[in-house]
């Protein structure tokens, strides 16, 4: 047996020139068993015309036993793709597609609304694709989200810790199928809930690489939105906003600071003159589309008392069971939500995408049905470590979210102890302050 920087071939000496091609033939061959390449989409139904972008679509299995098959979209850098960035996007819920991250929010595809005419849904191009500048990795997570599927069903049993060690075998064993990008920087990125997974997956990459996992994983930093990061902050937050938003009066503020003593969560254990000030706030706010507080709520049923603070943060898409889209104001965000539920339940989409016939029933933009735990209570000590390691993140926030609003983000930077470098400014977009 020769063994030579890690590759071993049964009564082989592998010239040191040779050691490159070598291993690149090794992780091909892994990939071939590990059954994780994708197809390129050319033309995608609802585009006319070729894709100005290469697209691609698979299925990377995972697990123990590779039992559960993660589904993704793979979208290349329209700039340079051998240098920019490489994103792993993790889309919150948990239990929400990849394909809100795509089609809704940074991916270079939104659904033509102006042109439905109650036939399959259109595209129209993205200008503020993130594409323009990296590629990205859209990944259905955990198992029972999106396109992704088990082939036991014990295995849709998970959580937190479980969804964690499956998108870091993701991840190594993507990279394995598509060497070309094993040199590129690499990012993950995510929102709302992933702000309780994403940390911990970088973590468990930085610390897989010091291991010498195969392949190593060029991991340069993270990027999240409006993340889900520590109850103390997060659920105290809410109220915090409202009032700063003049959403609920001065009184019932001091109301609540005096019987709630800064704690403004449903609990057993509340006094009950906090409990009735919760109430009160509850009747005040519950009219208003909390993703967005200048949206309209767009036929969503109000939340129930507790339900802003809980763990759970995937939005009941009330809406598709109410209503068919053809009654529907399409320009209210979340009814335009119900065009990706036309498109991707298409037999002929599901046919361009290569999904695997029989895997999945009808597909759900929101899986709020999952068999999953929440397990992960506070990030806080991970960003801690990470930074210490040198490891770079980005922090943004949407300023009329009420479900994890930025003061609470703020709020726990802060707790972090960070020396400032920059003081605040201003956001300015074509000269103009936009935050």
């Amino acid at each position: 047996m020769a063994v030579s920087n890690g590759v071993a071939m049964p009564g082989v000496l592998v010239s040191p020139r040779l050691r490159p091609f070598v291993v690149a033939f090794l992780l091909l061959q892994e990939c071939v068993q590990l059954s994780c390449c994708g197809s390129r989409l050319a033309f995608l139904p609802g585009f006319e015309g070729p894709l100005p972008f290469h697209l691609e679509t698979g299925y990377v299995a995972v697990g123990e036993s590779e039992e559960i098959q993660l589904f993704y979209y793979f979208v290349e850098s329209e700039r340079n793709s051998k240098e920019d960035a490489l994103f792993l996007w993790l889309t919150g819920g948990p239990g929400c597609s990849a394909l809100s991250g795509l089609i809704y929010e940074i991916g270079p595809l939104n659904f033509n609304i102006k042109a439905y005419d109650r036939s399959l849904p259109e595209f129209v191009l993205n200008p503020y694709s993130w594409t323009k500048a990296s590629s990205i990795i859209f990944v259905d997570s955990p198992v029972g989200t999106g396109f992704s599927y088990a082939e036991n069903p014990l295995a849709y049993e998970t959580g937190d810790f479980r969804q964690v060690q499956h998108l870091h075998q993701f991840l190594r064993r993507w990279l394995i199928s598509h060497p070309e990008f094993i040199s590129n920087p690499v990012y993950i990125g995510g929102d709302s809930y992933s702000g309780l997974t994403l940390p911990i997956l970088v973590q468990e990459i930085m610390d897989g690489n010091d291991e010498g996992k195969s392949p190593a994983i060029n991991i340069q930093g993270y990027v999240l939105g409006n993340p889900l990061t520590d109850p103390a902050f997060d659920q105290n937050a809410p109220v915090l906003f409202a009032h700063g938003m003049g959403l609920i009066s001065d009184e019932l503020y001091e109301s609540l600071k005096r019987t709630c003593k800064g704690h403004y969560q449903f609990s057993e254990s509340s006094d009950a003159d906090c409990m009735n000030d919760l109430m009160a706030f509850h009747q005040c706010t519950s009219g208003l589309q909390t993703a967005h507080i200048l949206e309209p709520l767009c036929g969503y049923a109000s939340l129930k008392p507790g339900e802003m603070f809980g763990d759970r943060r995937s939005l009941l898409e009330n809406f598709f069971l109410v209503r068919e889209p053809t009654d529907l104001d399409l320009g209210c965000r979340t009814y335009g939500y119900r065009l990706s539920y036309s498109w991707t339940n298409d037999d002929n989409v599901r046919e361009a995408l290569h999904i695997r016939k029989g895997s999945i029933g009808d597909w759900q933009r929101c899986n709020d049905g999952l068999n999953y735990t929440n397990e992960i209570l506070s990030t806080l000590q991970y960003h801690a470590k990470l930074s210490a390691k040198g490891c770079r993140s980005l922090i943004y926030s949407g300023d009329h979210d009420m479900i994890v609003p930025f003061m609470g983000t703020q709020a726990w930077i802060r707790s972090l102890n960070y020396s400032i470098v920059d003081d605040w400014r201003s956001w300015m977009v074509r000269g103009q302050v936009a935050g």
